[in-house]
């Protein structure tokens, strides 16, 4: 199929003469990293090129929301969690997903050594560092399924809302933090 289009393609630009490759704007929702490389890759692969596309990638960062970029025409394309992408549709912001390039996700939680959490059944009384600005839709979706309240209490666990780094684990302001597989857990 893609050799079909490419070539259909191919034949449209030599009738219509030379035309200029469609101009794409990506938002990524972090910074450049590792969960990113297959982008960058692409376009160092020329992959985007064959297929007509001029590919832009705007880096994100921790004041950068995909569905505001998107919804204000900064972008044409987001990466974004599915949990943030649904709230963002649910919102009115009509979005499509296209794909999810990862099989599961790589937030987890990391606990401190001394914290005393060692499974999920040790949370309750502690406070825990979650990621907002989506990430948080994962985590309350977990506590639920675990019966655990998220408002504190001997019985719940107080959320503590977490900027993007470890400082809340280093600083003991939360017994576990979340982190991401190919990031922030290899700095703890």
């Amino acid at each position: 199929m893609r050799t079909m289009i490419a070539g259909a393609s191919a034949t449209l630009l030599m009738l219509a003469g030379a035309a200029s490759a469609e101009d794409v704007t990506l938002q990524l929702k972090w910074v450049t990293q590792a969960q990113f490389a297959g982008y960058y890759v692409a376009a160092d692969q020329g992959f985007y090129e064959e297929e007509g596309l001029n590919v832009t990638i705007k880096p994100g960062g921790p004041d950068i929301a995909p569905p505001q970029v998107i919804a204000g025409g900064g972008a044409d394309v987001i990466v974004e969690w599915m949990p943030a992408a649904l709230a963002a549709r649910e919102a009115g912001l009509p979005l499509v997903n296209i794909a999810q390039p990862f099989k599961s996700s790589g937030m987890m939680l990391t606990c401190r050594n001394d914290s005393g959490v060692t499974a999920t059944e040790d949370f309750k009384g502690h406070t825990l560092g979650v990621w907002f600005f989506g990430n948080e839709y994962p985590f309350l979706s977990w506590m639920s399924t675990l019966g655990i309240p998220t408002d504190g209490g001997p019985e719940g666990v107080t959320v503590l809302k977490q900027g993007f780094n470890v400082d809340p684990l280093l600083q003991k302001q939360a017994a576990c933090i979340s982190t991401m597989t190919y990031n922030e857990y290899w700095q703890v």
